[in-house]
C-alpha cells in the first residue's frame, strides 16, 4: 500500500508531465518545497489517529463509586434546578491517595486507594449529617494544621467543615465567623495578603424564590426557565483567615463594591508576576471582573486587561481555569460560556494585558454550539504543553422546542495543544465515554491512581459520576510535586514550579481551584515528554522564598518542604 508521502509525489510528477517542458522548474520548485515541509513537520497531535493515543475510559461503578443526581421538581426546569452540582480530589487524610468528594443534597466522600478503588466513607468522616441544597465545594488548609478542610456552598447555604485528623469533619461556620450564602457558587482558598493563612471567597449569583419569582419566561417554542438578566445580581464575598479558626468579611475592603455580580465562575492565580495572588470571576451575562491584587485591596481592571468580554459582548460566563499554554511563563485564561457563543482564551501578553485568542487557536468553530461549565487545563499526554477540556449541558430541558439544533445532553469536549499553536479537537478519537451525551456541570483533575497520567472527574446532573480514567497509548515522562508550606500557607497555593527538561521550560502553579464548583488535585503535575531528567525544578513560594532542585529523575512524586 502506497504512503501519503508517496501519493503525494506521484501526484504532482504526473502534474509535471500534463504540465509540459514548460512546467519542469515550477515541478522542481514544488516538490523542493514539498520535501522541506515533510522534514520539518511536526508529528500530528495524540489521538488523530484514533489508535489509543488519547483514550479516556469511564470506571466510576468500576471503581466503587455509588452516587446519581437528579433534577427535581416542575417542567420545564428553572434557572435554579439547572446549575447543577461540583466535586473534588483531595486527599483528606494524608494518605498520598486522592479520594473523591461528591456534593449535592448529600455530601458523599470515597477514600481512593491509589490503585483505582474507592471506598464510601461518608458515615465513618460524619459528612451525612449534613444535608441542604449544596451546590459546589473548596479544598484547603485553612489553619495550617496539615489536613485539608471544606468549604461547601450552595443555595441558601454554607458549610465550613473541618478537618479532624482525616478521620472525620466538623461544622464550624458559625464559630470561624461565616455565615450561609443566599445563593453561593463557586469557592476558592487562596493567601490574598501572603500573612501564611489561607483566605476564602464564595461566588454568590442572583436573587431568586422559586415560591415568589418567575421560574419560566416565553420563547418561541413556550415557556422556558428565565435567564439571568431577569433577576438581581448578587455578588461575592471576601473572608480574610484572623488566625485561631476565626474568618472576617472584608468584600467592603478589598473589592469596594467593584464587582459586576452574578458569579459562576472563580480563579485566583498571580497572572501579573507580583507575587501576590489576583482573582477572576466568571459572570452570567455581566462584564467578567479581574481583580488585580495591590497587596492590601483589589482592583478590578478587566476593560483594561481585555477580558471583560468577547468582541463588544458580555459573556455568560460558566467555568473558568488558568494555565500558561503557550510555555510563556505567563498564566493564560478560558471561560467557559453558553451556548451559540464564543468561548475564549484570553491569552496573556504581560503587563495585566490580554488578547483573545480563541479563534486562532482553531477552538472558535468546535466549541461555538455546546454550553460549558466545568473546564480545566491539563496536560494529558505528558508532552509538556496543556491541553484542555470542557464539560457541557444546556440549562434548558426544552432547548429543542425553540431550537432544532439544541440538545440538553452534550458530549465532553477534549482538545490537544499543538506546542502553542492550535488546540485540535481529539474527542472523536478519545472513546465512547468522552463522547457520550450528559448534563455535564462540574469538572475536576487529578492522577487518582498514582500512574503519572492525569484523570477527570465530571458531574453529570441527570446521572452517576463520570470518573474517565486516562488509558492513552501515548505518553510522556512527567513529574509530580506536592508542596508544603512553612512561611507560606501548607498547602502552597500561590506557589510557582519552573520545569526544565528536554529544552523546553514550563511554569504551572499550585491550585485546587478553577473550574465550576469544583476543586482539583493540588499537586502540581509536568509533563516532560522524551525527556528522562529535568535539569532544574525552581519553587518560587507566596512568602518570596526559593527552592531549586537539580537533576531530578522523571516519573516519580517529590514532596518539597519550604525552606528545604
Amino acid at each position: 500500500m502506497l504512503t501519503k508521502r508517496t501519493r503525494i509525489l506521484l501526484l504532482l510528477i504526473v502534474a509535471a508531465i500534463m504540465a509540459g517542458a514548460a512546467g519542469w522548474p515550477s515541478f522542481q520548485q514544488s516538490l523542493a518545497g514539498l520535501q522541506q515541509r515533510l522534514r520539518h513537520r511536526q508529528p500530528p497531535p495524540a489521538g488523530d489517529q484514533g489508535d489509543g493515543s488519547v483514550r479516556f475510559v469511564d470506571v466510576a461503578d468500576k471503581a466503587g463509586l455509588r452516587y446519581r443526581w437528579a433534577i427535581p421538581g416542575p417542567r420545564p426546569i428553572d434557572i435554579l434546578q439547572g446549575i447543577g452540582n461540583g466535586c473534588a480530589f483531595l486527599d483528606y487524610d494524608n494518605s498520598g491517595n486522592l479520594s473523591i468528594l461528591l456534593v449535592g443534597p448529600k455530601l458523599a466522600l470515597y477514600k481512593g486507594d491509589g490503585r483505582g478503588h474507592f471506598t464510601d466513607v461518608t458515615h465513618q468522616t460524619g459528612l451525612d449529617r449534613f444535608h441542604g441544597h449544596f451546590l459546589g465545594c473548596a479544598v484547603g488548609d485553612y489553619d495550617n494544621d496539615g489536613y485539608d478542610d471544606l468549604y461547601i456552598s450552595g443555595y441558601r447555604a454554607g458549610l465550613l467543615l473541618h478537618n479532624d485528623g482525616g478521620k472525620s469533619f466538623r461544622d464550624v461556620t458559625r464559630q470561624a465567623g461565616l455565615t450561609p450564602q443566599p445563593w453561593g457558587t463557586s469557592c476558592a482558598f487562596a493567601d490574598i495578603d501572603n500573612d501564611g493563612r489561607l483566605d476564602l471567597f464564595v461566588g454568590d449569583y442572583v436573587r431568586f424564590d422559586p415560591s415568589k419569582d418567575q421560574r419560566l419566561c416565553p420563547t418561541p417554542g413556550g415557556p422556558s426557565g428565565c435567564g439571568p438578566q431577569t433577576y438581581n445580581a448578587l455578588h461575592g464575598v471576601l473572608y480574610h483567615n484572623e488566625g485561631n479558626g476565626r474568618f472576617r468579611d472584608v468584600t467592603q475592603a478589598w473589592t469596594g463594591g467593584h464587582t459586576s455580580g452574578k458569579v459562576l465562575g472563580a480563579a485566583f492565580a498571580d497572572f501579573n508576576a507580583s507575587g501576590r495572588p489576583s482573582l477572576y470571576l466568571a459572570n452570567d451575562l455581566m462584564p467578567g471582573d479581574l481583580l488585580q491584587n495591590r497587596g492590601d485591596h483589589f482592583q478590578n481592571t478587566p476593560r483594561a486587561g481585555g477580558v471583560a468580554d468577547t468582541g463588544g459582548q458580555n459573556n455568560a460566563g460558566m467555568g473558568v481555569d488558568w494555565g500558561d499554554y503557550d510555555n510563556d511563563g505567563r498564566p493564560d485564561l478560558f471561560v467557559g460560556t453558553f451556548a451559540l457563543a464564543p468561548k475564549p482564551v484570553y491569552h496573556n501578553l504581560g503587563q495585566g494585558v490580554f488578547e483573545e485568542t480563541s479563534e486562532s487557536l482553531g477552538l472558535r468553530e468546535p466549541t461555538f454550539r455546546p454550553l460549558t461549565f466545568g473546564t480545566k487545563w491539563l496536560d494529558y499526554d505528558n508532552d509538556g504543553w496543556l491541553d484542555l477540556i470542557m464539560a457541557n449541558g444546556h440549562v434548558r430541558d426544552n432547548a429543542t422546542s425553540y431550537r432544532a439544533d439544541a440538545t440538553f445532553l452534550q458530549p465532553t469536549l477534549l482538545f490537544h495543544n499543538d506546542h502553542g499553536r492550535r488546540l485540535e479537537d481529539v474527542s472523536g478519537a478519545a472513546g465512547a465515554d468522552i463522547a457520550k451525551p450528559i448534563l455535564g456541570r462540574g469538572l475536576a483533575i487529578g492522577d487518582y491512581d498514582n500512574d503519572g497520567k492525569v484523570d477527570v472527574l465530571i458531574v453529570d446532573s441527570q446521572g452517576a459520576p463520570l470518573l474517565l480514567h486516562n488509558e492513552s497509548r501515548v505518553s510522556g515522562h512527567w513529574l509530580s510535586f506536592a508542596l508544603i508550606g512553612t512561611r507560606s500557607n501548607r498547602d502552597g497555593y500561590g506557589a510557582s514550579v519552573t520545569v526544565t527538561a528536554g529544552g523546553l521550560t514550563q511554569t504551572r502553579w499550585c491550585h485546587a481551584d478553577g473550574s465550576y464548583l469544583s476543586s482539583s488535585d493540588k499537586r502540581v503535575h509536568v509533563g516532560l515528554g522524551a525527556a528522562t531528567v529535568a535539569q532544574s525544578v525552581t519553587v518560587r513560594w507566596p512568602s518570596g522564598a526559593v527552592t531549586t532542585l537539580r537533576n531530578v529523575p522523571a516519573d516519580r512524586q517529590l514532596t518539597v518542604q519550604e525552606g528545604r
